[in-house]
């Protein structure tokens, strides 16, 4: 299945619905569900910014669906739109709006960049 790795908090906050759109500097053609993994390495910065001291890093966490890809034209837009991604500028232009986040058992495993195969052995 598809599966993209997210820094924490950032995986967290999708999962409990509070991030609904995941900014990144790549566009995809993607739409469905993916399975969300949680990077090995956090954001520390905003771990203290949100207030999480212990997430789960190195695990397959949970799924969403991605709907769409909204492209950001100019600041006034993603800065509109900054109560869904809590996102920064500069991360990106590409918005992939999430529904239906789901938290999982978690499976331990390795990460890649963009989205990959997750196939459980």
């Amino acid at each position: 299945m598809k599966t993209l790795s997210i820094k924490q908090p950032w995986a967290e906050l999708i999962l409990q619905g509070r991030k609904k759109i995941e900014i990144r500097k790549w566009d995809t053609k993607f739409r469905g569900e993916f399975l969300i993994h949680s990077s090995k390495i956090p954001d520390k910065e905003s771990m203290k910014k949100f207030g999480f001291e212990n997430l789960p890093l190195g695990f397959i966490v949970g799924k969403a669906e991605l709907i769409d890809v909204k492209s950001y034209e100019n600041d006034e837009e993603f800065l509109k739109d900054g109560n869904l991604h809590l996102a920064e500028k500069g991360w990106g232009n590409k918005g992939f709006i999430l529904e239906n986040p789901q938290r999982i058992n978690k499976i331990k495993c390795n990460g890649t960049l963009g989205f990959w195969e997750f196939n459980r052995k």
